[in-house]
């Protein structure tokens, strides 16, 4: 038994480019599934915290706008209708199966300050006690420059680690970490395991992202480095079909795991 499937605890973190179509728009079945194995997880007595992108994204949909604003009060605008319509649409398709969300907004000086981070940490435990699933997300419509995390792959490390996470699962468009960029060599061999991340696995993760996402596979990479040090085993995996997450957590051997260890 490997410590995915041990694991008791698990935050999730879903990106932008999963949870959308080409378009920009939501992808609603995949939400649906998405919510479906997260629920069924919960039920069979797992924890399961939610690290969510989409805000923006789904602000620019919903006020209808040709392209994503490029200044930043044109980007907290957005988020700040969006993240209510994806809390509405989560906490609905979460109802369904029974489960009952809590939406937690974060920035970076949240997790810096030794008294908030306290204060976050006593009510994650809380939430989880009364049986909540916490979906989490940046608080892009206050967050300047000082207090951004970057991207929700970092967030979703410190989440981890604040939370005592036993494991941290990033569902990505792509199925985990690659020797070449696939995208450019579609025969680029999958790395399974990662022992330990080295100043070569960060070389060959280099590069973006897809275009409706933030971050990339070295986000990813930089948040697994972050997750593994405090002994949370972390694994990329492809989220389009989000019964990855089963056969990740029953041991098959898919997308990428990074070993846990601890430092000191």
């Amino acid at each position: 038994m490997n410590d995915l499937q041990r694991a008791k605890r698990i935050v999730f973190k879903v990106g932008t480019s999963t949870l959308t179509h080409d378009t920009g728009k939501l992808n609603l079945r995949r939400m649906r599934d998405l919510a479906r194995v997260l629920s069924d997880l919960k039920n069979a007595g797992r924890e399961i915290v939610l690290v969510s992108s989409g805000a923006i994204g789904v602000g620019v949909g919903k006020l209808k706008l040709e392209r994503r604003p490029h200044d930043i009060g044109g980007r907290q605008a957005c988020a700040a209708v969006g993240q209510c319509e994806l809390m509405y649409i989560y906490d609905k398709l979460f109802s369904e199966y029974g489960h009952v969300t809590a939406q937690v907004l974060l920035t970076r000086d949240c997790v810096d300050d030794r008294l908030r981070r306290m204060n976050i940490q006593n009510a994650f435990e809380r939430l989880l006690d009364m049986g909540a699933l916490p979906i989490i997300n940046e608080n892009d419509t206050v967050a300047v420059e000082e207090i951004v995390f970057g991207d929700n792959d970092t967030l979703s490390a410190l989440v981890a680690r604040e939370v005592h996470a036993d494991a941290l699962v990033i569902l990505t468009d792509i199925d985990g970490l690659h020797e070449q960029n696939p995208r450019e060599n579609p025969d680029a061999k999958l790395i399974h395991l990662v022992e330990e991340i080295t100043p070569h696995i960060r070389e060959i993760a280099g590069g973006t992202g897809s275009s409706r996402g933030t971050g990339g596979m070295i986000t990813k990479i930089e948040a697994a480095d972050i997750a593994t040090r405090v002994g949370i085993a972390t694994a990329i995996i492809d989220g389009s079909d989000p019964d990855n997450i089963y056969r990740l957590l029953d041991g098959e051997t898919i997308g990428t795991v990074f070993r846990a260890h601890r430092e000191g």
